[in-house]
């Protein structure tokens, strides 16, 4: 019997969350909170969110046992948790219902007004963040869901009153196929997460999915530079809204791009007509589409052009998106999220124009699959820092049976320099570093701590 999480998230209900203390799913613990529905949760460890969630209200136990889902209603879980889990074990044994994340996430779409839904292969936690600062220039108090931690809120999510939602959506196992969007955001589709989808086409087929999700009287705002995506949407059968760069088509666009140290200045049009006029404190071309993505989302749910300019010129990035971490002897110390090769050119080329003497790129792979199916892309792409420190690959959730290595990259990257451990990469980052340097640290997995430990030495 298929169950609707409907009726087990309604006020006076006990909802038990697995992993409560992950990004989107403390927000989560606070939203169903917020609506009247009684909260536990269990965590792996503790933490600065376990300790704000105890603050609310909010029971967080330690470690995974059997004995802390008795009484719940329903049981909500992360992706990171599998049937094995002893909590979700004892829950299935028990006949209690267990839901995932995106289920509960799309259920309280359902009752906004507007759900802004901000998917692709890469760029959402940016454009998802400058989506929030142009919705809270604009005074809309907006729901917020965010896959990194934006500065403006101290914290990876908002609880708002107004009739606006904001989530970053990821396509990872079809996750957002459970979200309500009544506006999706595509900004790119590629090859990724190839541990799941067979293939482009399949990838493709999942955001074209995602796209018909939109209600008839909604839209889908698509990047009109990206081939892969257009194709993709315009086989969704709603109403498209095109923002771009090059696109000939797009309905929302650049022009007077000018650009001082590294930061561009532009004019969005919509239609022809001036819509906003920005100043952006975040550099690369790549973010001058986020922008305008961001901006198009905003248009199309009548926000106006003075609070995208507002809400635009204020942002100075999320967490781990091009993130200052410091000074070294004289080097900059930046951290960034890429991870694959499409962000990882953006942000390489981005750097070369803010006028450093040398460009140090310490980058850790992240998933042995992604590695071996975009093997030939990283080598290239490394090659335009003027020095690739390479990471052994950051396993997250496989194991290595290909037998693959960073020392395989390395080997094909003239000057390159492997380093097994993180210990190793911050001691070499520390014999390299000369004044006038840019050193990155660069992947989805801990090599921050690389550059953290670098700095401390400082």
């Amino acid at each position: 019997m298929k169950r609707n999480i409907e009726d087990y998230i309604k006020p006076g209900a006990h909802a038990h969350l697995v992993g409560i203390g992950g990004v989107s799913m403390a927000p989560l613990a606070e939203v169903l909170r917020g609506k009247g529905v009684e909260i536990t949760g269990s965590d792996m460890k503790e933490s600065e969110t376990a300790g704000h969630l105890r603050s609310l209200g909010i029971p967080v136990a330690i470690g995974h046992l059997p004995q802390n889902v008795e009484g719940a209603g329903c049981v909500i879980r992360t992706a990171a948790v599998h049937d094995d889990n002893p909590e979700i074990a004892a829950a299935l044994a028990s006949g209690i219902p267990v839901f995932e994340r995106a289920q509960a996430w799309g259920a309280i779409m359902g009752h906004y007004q507007n759900a802004l839904c901000v998917a692709g292969t890469h760029g959402k936690t940016t454009t998802t963040s400058m989506c929030t600062h142009i919705f809270l220039a604009a005074r809309r108090d907006p729901s917020v869901m965010i896959g990194g931690t934006l500065p403006i809120l101290g914290a990876s999510h908002r609880v708002g009153q107004g009739d606006t939602i904001i989530a970053e959506s990821c396509e990872y196992c079809n996750s957002f196929l459970s979200f309500a969007p009544t506006v999706a955001v595509v900004l790119n589709v590629e090859a990724d997460h190839l541990d799941f989808f067979k293939d482009l086409a399949d990838i493709q087929k999942s955001f074209r999915a995602f796209g018909a999700l939109v209600p008839e009287q909604g839209c889908v705002v698509v990047n009109g530079d990206n081939a892969s995506a257009v194709e993709a949407m315009s086989g969704c059968g709603r109403s498209l809204f095109r923002f771009g760069l090059r696109d000939s088509e797009a309905d929302c666009r650049a022009e007077n791009l000018t650009w001082d140290r590294g930061l561009p200045t532009f004019d969005i049009l919509v239609k022809g007509e001036r819509y906003a006029h920005v100043s952006l404190r975040v550099g690369g071309e790549h973010n001058v589409s986020n922008a305008l993505a961001a901006a198009a989302a905003a248009y199309v749910l009548g926000v106006p052009g003075a609070a995208v300019e507002e809400g635009l010129n204020a942002f100075t990035g999320a967490g781990r998106r091009f993130e200052k971490k410091g000074v070294y002897r004289g080097a900059d110390v930046y951290d960034d999220y890429a991870h694959h090769p499409d962000e990882l050119r953006a942000l390489l080329t981005m750097a070369k124009t803010l006028g450093y003497q040398r460009v140090i790129c310490a980058f850790q792979p992240h998933t042995y699959t992604r590695t071996a199916a975009l093997f030939d892309d990283f080598v290239e792409v490394l090659k335009l820092a003027d020095i690739a420190v390479l990471a052994e690959i950051y396993a997250a959730r496989e194991q290595n049976t290909m037998g693959i290595s960073s020392l395989d990259l390395a080997r094909r990257i003239p000057g390159a320099v492997f380093c097994p451990h993180l210990e190793g990469v911050t001691a070499r980052l520390a014999d390299m570093a000369q004044p006038g340097d840019l050193i990155l640290t660069v992947g989805a997995g801990d090599i921050y701590l690389a550059g953290e430990a670098l700095v401390r030495r400082g």
